[in-house]
């Protein structure tokens, strides 16, 4: 029998789409009094891969991948995501009842096994957590590169997003965590 066991912490990944870059420097500048300070980030990559957002946000979008330094218990994925929607909310513009956000903010945990995303919209890969939240697996790390799995958002296929995640993960390789 296997025994029940805490898992080690994950870091913490955030994905930050927009347009304008205003909001989503405030917006990062209160994840990272909450979470403490980024460790790693991307350049600014086009966001190319779907026009989803476009009615929402507009056009020319533009995403940054950030690794914050702190890692996070596993289980407060749902809270994150839930206080990421309470950022995006705050940042962007309400009509009616309605906000248009200006920043899109998708938190994820890395651990050195996979990254988990969560999201806000059930199907039929992810796992319900809590609260109206979801968790998907994105990436799984195997044979010592991230592979994708058959409904991966394409855009986290891309290899500035695999350096980034890898750059990430070895920031964690061999730490002793607190938990």
């Amino acid at each position: 029998m296997g025994r029940i066991k805490r898992p080690l912490p994950g870091k913490l990944i955030l994905s930050a789409i927009y347009s304008v870059l205003g909001p989503m420097h405030d917006a990062i500048e209160e994840i990272e009094r909450k979470f403490g300070i980024i460790e790693i980030e991307t350049d600014e990559i086009e966001f190319l891969h779907t026009t989803y957002y476009r009615e929402e946000m507009g056009d020319n979008l533009k995403r940054k991948f950030f690794a914050f330094e702190k890692m996070v218990d596993r289980e407060r994925l749902a809270e994150i995501k839930i206080w990421t929607n309470k950022l995006e909310e705050k940042y962007g513009e309400k009509v009616d009842d309605y906000v248009f956000r200006k920043v899109n903010l998708d938190p994820g945990i890395l651990s050195l096994a996979n990254l988990i995303l969560a999201s806000t919209k059930d199907y039929s890969h992810r796992i319900y957590l809590r609260d109206g939240i979801y968790s998907e697996v994105t990436l799984v790390y195997e044979k010592k590169r991230f592979k994708a799995l058959p409904l991966t958002y394409p855009d986290y296929t891309e290899p500035e997003v695999i350096d980034f995640l890898s750059r990430s993960r070895e920031t964690m390789k061999g730490m002793e965590y607190d938990i």
